[in-house]
């Protein structure tokens, strides 16, 4: 049952990161202007209100989730180095000499 849930994806590359920004307030931004416009015109501020509320679920519905168009551009990271023995790697040892504060 866990095993389902660790094979979905949770990541979003930046560029992802920077176009799902770009949706959401563009989204925002028309549906703000939208609810603005028909609340004014039909004199209703609650169709303001719900009109901007419908573009936030919207727009949460598109950009929340890491939909594949988001994971297009993925890092590429450098690949690991296998230890030649068996022996793990040791940390180089600092050779200075520390005073003793009095």
């Amino acid at each position: 049952m866990l095993s389902i849930f660790k094979s979905i994806p949770t990541h979003m590359d930046y560029k992802g990161q920077k176009l799902a920004e770009q949706i959401f307030q563009g989204i925002i931004l028309i549906s703000a202007v939208i609810g603005f416009v028909y609340g004014l015109i039909i004199q209703q501020f609650g169709w303001t209100v719900y009109i901007v509320l419908a573009g936030f679920a919207v727009s949460c519905l598109l950009t929340l989730p890491p939909w594949p168009m988001y994971r297009r551009n993925p890092l590429p990271w450098q690949p690991v180095i296998a230890e030649a023995s068996g022996e793990p790697m040791q940390k180089p040892q600092d050779n200075t000499k520390r005073k003793k504060h009095k």
